[in-house]
């Protein structure tokens, strides 16, 4: 009685693998025509049993899940491509001669979802589908890269700092050759796949100009965004000390000066920016938003004077810099307040009545010292409203009611066409 009773288990055993291997070629069937959803209710089917498969079974099984999961590679759910990946990457355990070019599809798929994601402003949807397309082939340091900027972009520092260091770690540094050449038709500029491509074309007559270009390094971003990271952590000594690593190992490095000014500016020591803002310029004596930036770090520190000499200076070597323009402006403005609190007090003796009207003559001064400034930007950029409104206000203190009323009207048509 004990044989024939596991004679039968035996015989159900063999039935049961059977089937389940029939399942599992089914499935394979089913991806090969594009039958995705056959496909899964036949993997659902054999996953009851997968344990007692053997590997090159659990090989196909988790190949063909995959592809099923990934079905023609639109509008995929996240966690399918997720899972895909995860399949692809369990049948490459397994050995499976054809898992390598299952993972390049999950890889590629999971890499348009991302895009998808960053387009549609999903910052941690793409991060996460990056880092898997990174980990399915480690080769693919450029994933890790943009998952990391997509943690920024979502505020998950924590993982950004995972993902940033991880590169930091590896050398990453984003470098490569871009293949360029000129459209002859069209006289644009095109970038090519790769040199052969762009060779290719330029035999073929029809392209000119062939360039080889050197992409920049992001080692000096990703230093800086560790740093910023971590002050926006409010880690600030573990920010000066991962710098400091990053300037030991680029020393002189003018991007990583800039990240670490950038990096006190964050932390709002305005003077040790400025020192190394200073020291920025020496190398770059003909940059001008370098100048534009300590006009802003100057003014923050309340030395008006030099702020409005870097300004100037940023004017000089770029005379379509509006922005410093108005800050020259609102610089000399600024000194207003101070006039006014005074003004206001003194009291009615004939001493304070002749320092009243010499204060009130400075503010006025103040004025027309900001007009031409103002004057200057709405010449250079007719629908600048704060430039406007701020001529308007001054007119109308300098007792001007024509200028102030026309710069009124020029308030409104400028408000009127940005809402339209």
């Amino acid at each position: 009685m004990k044989t024939r009773i596991l004679t039968a288990a035996l015989a159900m055993f063999t039935v049961v693998g059977f089937a389940q291997k029939k399942e599992i070629k089914r499935a394979g069937k089913a991806v090969e025509k594009g039958e995705y959803q056959e496909a899964k209710n036949y993997l659902q089917q054999a996953e009851a049993l997968l344990a007692n498969a053997d590997e090159d079974e659990k090989a196909d099984y988790y190949l063909y899940k995959g592809y099923a999961l990934i079905g023609a590679g639109e509008n995929v759910p996240s966690a399918d491509l997720m899972a895909a990946a995860d399949a692809f990457k369990k049948a490459a355990e397994l050995g499976h001669d054809e898992a390598q070019q299952g993972m390049a599809a999950a890889s590629n798929a999971l890499v348009n979802g991302a895009i998808a994601d960053q387009n549609s402003q999903k910052f941690s949807d793409a991060a996460e589908k990056l880092f898997v397309g990174y980990q399915l082939n480690k080769q693919d340091t450029v994933y890790l890269y943009y998952a990391a900027s997509n943690a920024v972009n979502a505020k998950d520092y924590d993982k950004a700092l995972e993902y940033y260091e991880e590169l930091r770690d590896l050398g990453f540094t984003g470098e490569e050759t871009i293949y360029t050449a000129v459209n002859k038709e069209t006289g644009e500029e095109e970038r090519m796949a790769s040199k052969e491509q762009r060779d290719l074309f330029v035999k073929s007559g029809n392209y000119i100009s062939p360039q080889d270009q050197k992409s920049e390094s992001k080692k000096g971003e990703i230093a800086k965004n560790i740093a910023l990271i971590y002050v926006e952590k409010g880690q600030n000594e573990k920010a000066i000390a991962a710098l400091e690593n990053a300037k030991n190992e680029n020393p002189g490095d003018a991007a990583l000066m800039q990240v670490e000014a950038d990096m006190y500016y964050r932390m709002g020591d305005m003077k040790t920016y400025r020192e190394i803002m200073e020291k920025i310029v020496e190398q770059n004596p003909n940059d001008a938003v370098l100048y534009y930036n300590l006009g802003v770090s100057s003014a923050q520190l309340g030395e008006n004077d030099r702020a409005i000499d870097y300004y100037k200076r940023a004017i000089e070597l770029d005379p379509t810099m509006n922005n410093a323009r108005i800050n020259i402006a609102y610089v000399i403005l600024s000194k207003e307040a101070p006039i006014v609190e005074k003004m206001n007090s003194l009291g009615m003796s004939k001493a304070d009545t002749k320092k009243y009207d010499e204060l009130a003559a400075d503010r006025q001064q103040l004025y027309v010292d900001a007009l031409p400034h103002l004057e200057k930007v709405l010449e250079n950029d007719p629908n600048n409203v704060d430039a406007a409104r701020t001529m308007m206000n001054i007119y109308y203190q300098l007792n001007q009611p024509k200028k102030a009323e026309e710069m009124k009207a020029k308030v409104a048509e400028i408000e009127a066409a940005s809402a339209n």
